[in-house]
């Protein structure tokens, strides 16, 4: 998803598309679009989605009414993104604007603008190095504009396994997390895992505070990604609550999957 070295989602992108559906895939969305509400501004806001995939949150904050501008270098998910925004109102439609771009060339896709949310969800893990991405992702965040930043746990590389059973897995994690954090994922992808200090560090030296950071899938990690949601609404409703709340809860949170880190520029919007 990015013009850096080791940015390919490769291969990974036809299973990632097949488990949108699937229940690992609606908690991770549900919690990042819950978390990132706490702080958005008021609509309308302009907002930048980089690596905006098949465009889940992009469509979400469009919805809102929000003018979404949602750059995705790859073609398969372009068409997925097209493919869901046909079934909106043409309101909607018109809020999103779909560039072919990537990190490495933010300056052109967006010519220069700048925005009052900057997405960069789930990108992170395939490069070899998230300074670069960081930086460029820095400068189109408007003064007092947010940045929403999703990235595998480092911290949390070894609970998977673990609550499947698998200790031979477990101990692999450890020494991953312990060397070059760098992990084989469901996808079939070759990812790395951060920690959320190093990356909070990394905003901070950009002039950016730390508004809040959350951790994402806690609690369900562990099923199979083939696990579909579960049939009653209510019991959908009650684990996302869970997840949320442990998302935000120490020590739990310091262990998912993923964590969301949400940081702010100085400055007032507009």
């Amino acid at each position: 998803m990015a013009c850096y070295e080791g940015g390919s989602f490769g291969g990974g992108i036809n299973p990632w598309l097949e488990r949108l559906g699937k229940l690992r895939n609606v908690v991770r969305q549900e919690l990042v679009a819950r978390q990132l509400a706490r702080h958005l501004p008021p609509s309308p806001a302009t907002v930048l989605d980089v690596g905006a995939g098949q465009g889940t949150q992009a469509v979400r904050l469009a919805q809102r009414g929000d003018r979404v501008v949602a750059i995705e270098p790859d073609r398969e998910m372009r068409a997925a993104f097209r493919e869901t925004l046909s079934g909106l109102s043409a309101e909607t439609m018109a809020r999103v604007s779909l560039v072919d771009g990537a990190l490495g060339e933010l300056a052109d896709a967006t010519r220069g603008d700048t925005f009052d949310v900057v997405c960069c969800q789930g990108v992170l893990m395939y490069l070899d190095d998230p300074a670069p991405a960081i930086a460029e992702l820095v400068a189109t965040v408007a003064p007092g504009g947010l940045l929403s930043l999703v990235a595998r746990n480092a911290d949390g590389m070894a609970l998977r396994p673990g609550l499947r059973g698998d200790w031979q897995g477990v101990q692999r994690m450890l020494d991953a997390a312990q060397h070059d954090r760098r992990y084989p994922n469901e996808i079939g992808v070759e990812a790395r895992a951060d920690r959320v200090d190093e990356i909070a560090s990394l905003v901070r030296s950009h002039g950016l505070e730390v508004e809040a950071w959350y951790g994402v899938r806690v609690l369900t990690d562990g099923v199979d990604a083939e696990t579909p949601v579960p049939n009653d609404p209510a019991e959908l409703a009650a684990l996302l609550d869970a997840e949320d709340r442990v998302g935000r809860t120490d020590p739990y949170r310091r262990v998912g999957t993923l964590f969301h880190l949400i940081a702010r520029q100085s400055g007032r919007v507009g």
